[in-house]
């Protein structure tokens, strides 16, 4: 039988968050929030983000619009916050990625056009529903290379 793209991605999404939690989990605790350079990004401050912007993801699955408003600042804000606290990441990770699979899940095939604006431009459903699975694909390899650098990649 043939697996709905939304299942699939689903699937993946939480793989992804899975495999994003084990690799924060190789880099110590006390080096967590050490950045390579100035211009840098830490592993929490990373894993923050996925974590965050898996759940503004799966309510805006639901709502079919943009539901964030337009000040990022609040946004920064509360990423900075939640980076500093390695468990409460992961327990919004955790969390979230399991909201978003279940969104994406429940998204519907005739959706998958619908159009949502977003202050970058417009995104349908079918391309909003891969992105929680890219992000924390692409911050899960960002967060291994510092784990490289630290020499706990293994």
């Amino acid at each position: 039988m043939p697996i709905r793209l939304q299942e699939y991605l689903a699937m993946a999404t939480e793989k992804a968050a899975a495999d994003l939690e084990t690799a924060v989990g190789r880099i110590p605790e006390d080096k967590q929030n050490w950045r390579p350079s100035e211009t840098s990004r830490t592993a929490l401050d990373q894993a923050a983000e996925c974590a965050l912007l898996a759940g503004y993801t799966a309510d805006m699955i639901v709502a079919k619009a943009w539901t964030m408003g337009s000040d990022f600042t609040a946004y920064e804000e509360e990423k900075a916050e939640l980076a500093l606290d390695g468990k409460s990441v992961l327990v919004l990770l955790r969390a979230n990625a399991a909201k978003v699979a279940a969104a994406i899940r429940a998204a519907a095939d005739d959706d998958m056009e619908v159009s949502i604006v977003m202050p970058w431009g417009p995104m349908t459903i079918a391309q909003t529903i891969v992105y929680p699975f890219w992000n924390m694909t692409y911050h899960e390899g960002q967060i291994n290379y510092i784990a490289s650098i630290l020499g706990c990649l293994n």
